[in-house]
C-alpha cells in the first residue's frame, strides 16, 4: 500500500489554516459583526446667514436718480388690521346649562365670520370717492374694500352681509359718490348710494361685465363686457342702455380697428375720450365722447412698449396713458401716439413690482393705485406732473448756474500768484 505524501501534506496544511481562522473568529469581540461601525461625525460649523436687504421705500422713485423722478412710491395696503388676540380667532365654545340658564350667549359662526379681519386675495378694479377713500373690488373675497389711506382703517361691502355678489371685477364712482360694482357671475352691475345702500341694478344686455368708467359731464356709464367683445354705454342716472362700442358676436376673432377681442379695462381723459384695453389683440383703442373710433396703438411682445394681455388702464392729468399688463407685470406709460415714456414693475413682491397685476387707477390728487393678486395688495404711488418735473428741471439748472457763478467770483477775488523776479545785486 502506497501513501501519497503530497496530498496528505496539503490536507494537513488546510486543516491547520482552518483551525487558525476559526480561533481568530472565536477570539474576536462578540459585537464585532452585530453592531454597526460608528463613524465619528464632523464638527458642525455655523452657517452664516446673509443680512436682510434694507430698503428705504421713502426714496423709491422712477426713473432712478439722477433722472428727474416722475413716479414716487407711497404705501401699500393688504386688508384690515389683524389682532392675533382678538376674540374672533377663538373657536365657539358650547354654552353650559348654567350659562344658558343665566341667559349668556356665545357668538355663532356668522358673527365670527362677520367680525373676522378680511384680507385682500384677488383685488382687481379700483376707484376713489370725493373724500379720498379708495374702493377695491376683490374677486375671491367677494367684497368691496374701502381704504382710508391716512388712518389705514378699512370698511367692507360684503357678499352675504351688506350685498349679494357673485364674482365682482370692478368699481366706478360718480360725482355724487354713487358706487357701481360689476358682477360677472350674476351678469349685472349693482348700484349703491353714498351710504352704501343698494338702490339699483343694471342687467339689460349684460353678460360678463369687467372694467367700468363714469363720464360725469355727459352722465354716461361705460361697462366693458369681455364675453360680448363690446363696451356697453348706459345712462348713469336712469340706468338705461344707450349704445355699444364694437361689433361683437364673432367669438373674440375680430382685429379690425374699433372692434375688440375680450376687452377688459376702460378709462376717460379730461375731454371724455374713451380708452379701452383690447386684451387678446394686445392693444389700446381710443374713441371720442360720442363713440367714434379715433386711433389704436400697441402690439404683442415682451419688449418695451409691447403688450402681453393688457388689463387695467388709466389716464393722468397730463393725458398720459397708463396700462397694466398682467403677463409681464409691467405698468407702462404712453403718450397719445403710443410712444413709451416710462414704466415700472416686473415680476416680484417688492414695492413697485407686481405679481399678476390687474388694475390701475389715477385720482384727482395724482395718486396712482395698482392692484396685483399674489399675495393680494393695493399699491399707492404719486404721479409727478409735467409742470412739477419742469419746475425741478429749472431748479437744477439754476443750482448749476449759481455754483458756476460762485466759482467764477471766487476765482476773480483770489490775489495774483505771479512770482516777482529778484533784481541782481549791484
Amino acid at each position: 500500500m502506497f501513501t501519497n505524501r503530497s496530498n496528505s501534506s496539503r490536507g494537513g496544511k488546510g486543516v491547520a489554516i482552518l483551525l487558525v481562522v476559526l480561533g481568530m473568529l472565536l477570539a474576536a469581540p462578540a459585537n464585532l459583526y452585530s453592531a454597526p461601525v460608528k463613524v465619528q461625525a464632523r464638527p458642525k460649523t455655523a452657517v452664516k446667514v446673509p443680512d436682510k436687504v434694507k430698503m428705504d421705500i421713502s426714496k423709491l422713485v422712477w426713473p432712478n436718480p439722477p433722472s428727474i423722478a416722475r413716479v414716487k412710491f407711497l404705501a401699500f395696503y393688504a386688508g384690515m388690521k389683524f389682532d392675533a388676540n382678538a376674540d374672533t380667532n377663538k373657536k365657539k365654545v358650547k354654552a353650559s346649562w348654567m350659562d344658558r340658564l343665566a341667559g349668556a350667549q356665545t357668538k355663532d359662526a356668522t358673527d365670527i365670520i362677520k367680525d373676522f379681519p378680511f384680507q385682500l386675495i384677488g383685488p382687481a378694479g379700483i376707484a376713489t370717492d370725493s373724500k379720498g377713500l379708495v374702493y377695491v373690488a376683490d374677486q375671491r373675497v367677494g367684497a368691496v374694500f374701502i381704504f382710508n389711506t391716512e388712518t389705514r382703517d378699512v370698511q367692507l361691502i360684503r357678499n352675504g352681509f351688506e350685498a349679494k355678489f357673485g364674482w365682482i371685477n370692478s368699481v366706478a364712482i360718480d360725482d355724487s359718490d354713487r358706487l357701481f360694482v360689476s358682477d360677472a357671475k350674476l351678469h349685472r352691475v349693482v348700484v349703491f348710494n353714498a351710504q352704501h345702500q343698494q338702490e339699483g341694478v343694471i342687467e339689460d344686455g349684460i353678460k360678463d361685465p369687467v372694467g367700468m368708467a363714469v363720464d360725469v359731464e355727459n352722465r354716461l356709464l361705460y361697462v366693458v363686457d369681455t364675453q360680448l367683445d363690446q363696451v356697453l354705454v348706459f345712462d348713469a342716472d336712469s340706468l338705461r342702455p344707450l349704445r355699444r362700442l364694437g361689433t361683437g358676436g364673432k367669438n373674440h376673432q375680430l382685429t379690425t380697428p374699433g372692434d375688440f377681442a375680450e376687452p377688459y379695462g376702460v378709462a376717460l381723459d379730461k375731454d371724455n375720450n374713451v380708452y379701452v384695453t383690447d386684451t387678446l389683440n394686445d392693444r389700446v383703442e381710443i374713441f371720442d365722447a360720442d363713440g367714434k373710433f379715433i386711433s389704436t396703438f400697441g402690439k404683442n411682445g415682451d419688449g418695451p412698449g409691447d403688450f402681453a394681455r393688457p388689463k387695467g388702464i388709466a389716464v393722468d392729468s397730463d393725458g398720459h396713458i397708463w396700462v397694466m399688463d398682467q403677463v409681464t407685470d409691467r405698468l407702462q406709460v404712453f403718450n397719445r401716439d403710443g410712444q413709451l415714456l416710462t414704466f415700472l414693475g416686473g415680476h416680484g413682491n417688492y414695492p413697485g413690482q407686481f405679481a399678476s397685476g390687474v388694475g390701475v387707477y389715477i385720482d384727482k390728487l395724482n395718486r396712482v393705485f395698482a392692484t396685483d393678486q399674489y399675495p393680494g395688495r393695493l399699491q399707492m404711488f404719486r404721479y409727478i406732473t409735467d409742470s412739477e418735473a419742469e419746475g425741478e428741471k429749472t431748479r437744477r439748472q439754476e443750482a448749476i448756474e449759481q455754483k458756476r457763478d460762485g466759482k467764477a467770483a471766487q476765482k476773480s477775488a483770489e490775489p495774483s500768484t505771479q512770482s516777482v523776479q529778484a533784481k541782481p545785486a549791484p
